[in-house]
């Protein structure tokens, strides 16, 4: 049966119009223009969005991608359901509920009711994640992999992940244990929350408010510093 959504012309978005920190630029304009469709691309009505750190950077100036231009709509992740569909996209269709990200993006993102995607950079929805927990996932999981993957993790290897209650962190850490196969993994946080490490399958949680890890006599592999000294 096929399934049919009425699209209107305008839609609610939250854009910047100068550059500066977010709380201070930002704000919601409900008569922005619903985004026109390339071949390639489908229209997602947005259901949920994150934001990352990435994103405050963006508003700030700090980077940008060529052909960026102001008022912009910020937003890399997403998750909703596909309401229509380009003439070159081969899998997916109308109604299917989907998650992914626009790091193409170059002046339109995911804060908005609506988001143009390139189909490629979209998956089905896993029927068991709500559409917020699925929007919280590709930027900080592509993230947390190919740092992982960069760094050699393999079978066996030991892992420190320092900030690894973060977004990123988190995700180190599951991924280190559940997929790369690490024979010991430990994380830094703070006091309040090591548990939270632990339930992820952290064998060793550093309270970094206590403990220096450059002090720690155990020795490991790899080290992913999720932190840096910018932030």
């Amino acid at each position: 049966m096929a399934v049919n959504f009425v699209i209107p012309t305008k839609m609610k978005a939250w854009v910047y119009r100068e550059h500066g920190n977010v709380a201070d630029v930002l704000g919601l304009d409900p008569e922005l223009e619903v985004p026109k469709l390339q071949e390639g691309q489908v229209l997602v009505k947005v259901l949920a969005a994150t934001l990352n750190p990435a994103d405050a950077a963006r508003v700030k100036g700090v980077f940008q991608l060529p052909g960026f231009s102001l008022p912009a709509v910020p937003g890399y992740d997403l998750a909703g359901v596909v309401v229509k569909v380009g003439r070159e996209v081969k899998e997916l269709k109308v109604g299917d509920e989907v998650y992914g990200f626009m790091w193409h993006a170059k002046k339109d993102g995911t804060l908005a009711e609506y988001a143009a995607v390139e189909e490629s950079f979209l998956a089905l929805k896993p029927k068991k994640l709500r559409f917020g927990e699925a929007a919280s996932l590709p930027v900080v999981i592509q993230t947390a992999y190919g740092g992982l993957e960069r760094a050699g993790l393999s079978h066996g290897k030991s892992l420190l992940v320092l900030g690894g209650a973060g977004g990123v962190g988190t995700l180190i850490i599951q991924l280190a244990k559940e997929v790369f196969g690490a024979s010991r993994v430990a994380a830094t946080s703070s006091t309040g929350k090591l548990d939270l490490l632990k339930s992820l399958g952290a064998d060793l949680a550093i309270d970094y408010t206590k403990v220096n890890f450059e002090d720690l006599p155990e020795k490991f592999d790899v080290v992913y510093d999720t932190v840096g000294k910018g932030n």
